[in-house]
């Protein structure tokens, strides 16, 4: 991997974590799959377009990137947790 390109590593992966996140909640909600794969289709084209346009700028800004991304993954975990607990607790 080039050097340049490593710095973005932790992005990968937890984009990916996120996306894994989204659609359990999408499940847990009860959403059409179709649209949800629709709408989950056209924001990985969106950021393909905005990663292949911005790069650059954006490289000034990894790490702030990195932190929201993050922050937005523990958020987005956080309350897939708080949604889950309700259906958890009919169990006992």
């Amino acid at each position: 991997m080039g050097a340049e390109l490593k710095q973005f590593l932790g992005l990968i992966i937890f984009g990916n974590i996120e996306n894994l996140i989204l659609a359990a909640q999408g499940v847990a909600a009860h959403v059409n799959p179709v649209g949800l794969a629709g709408l989950s289709l056209i924001a990985v084209v969106c950021w393909l377009l905005i990663g292949t346009f911005a790069t650059k700028a954006a490289m000034k800004y990894a790490r702030v990137i990195n932190f929201i991304g993050g922050l937005a993954i523990f958020i987005l975990g956080i309350q897939s947790i708080l949604g889950a607990i309700p259906g958890m607790l009919k169990f006992f």
